[in-house]
């Protein structure tokens, strides 16, 4: 079974994105706290549908859940439009796309506190190709997405709910 490496380095941010240090994956996971930098994109095809990846078993974080369509960590020294470009060609084989930047927001969990820079894009599905660091995918409608929401992860639940007014 594969598993994250708690050793990558993330950089500590403050509220405004500010890199104020560094540490590790597992610190950040540990339940310190430490605030670091993470990218979402909500990729939408021209129907509206929106892809969602679902977690694998193996992650640290949210294991087994559906998540939004690329979601990642920014690595130290790493800018966050390098990293949201970075996570969309390792999770879903996307290049060629125009992200629009919706908002940054602290998201907080028993483990971990995360800068989250949500972004969205709208694509041609066929240039959708899940990596093997996911467990699959699916393109899924509102009303499809506010059927099970138990089977969301929590900031994807709320980033529907408060940012893109889905659910």
């Amino acid at each position: 079974m594969k598993k994250d490496n708690s050793e990558e380095i993330f950089p500590v941010v403050d509220e405004e994105g500010n890199v104020i240090g560094r540490a590790t994956r597992g610190e950040c996971h540990d339940g310190s706290k430490l605030l670091h930098p993470v990218v979402h994109l909500h990729v939408f095809d021209a129907d509206g549908r929106l892809f969602l990846q679902h977690r694998p078993a193996w992650k640290d974080i949210q294991p087994d859940k559906w998540d939004t369509a690329v979601g990642g960590h920014v690595d130290y020294g790493e800018t966050i439009e390098d990293a949201l470009r970075r996570e969309a060609r390792e999770e879903l084989g996307l290049i060629d796309f125009k992200p629009e930047f919706l908002r940054s927001y602290v998201f907080e969990s028993d483990r971990e506190r995360e800068l989250v820079n949500t972004f969205k894009a709208t694509v041609d599905p066929a240039a959708v190709r899940p990596s093997d660091e996911l467990d699959g995918g699916r393109w899924l409608t509102a009303d499809e997405l506010r059927a099970d929401p138990d089977s969301l992860t929590p900031n994807l639940r709320h980033e529907l709910r408060e940012i893109l007014g889905i659910c």
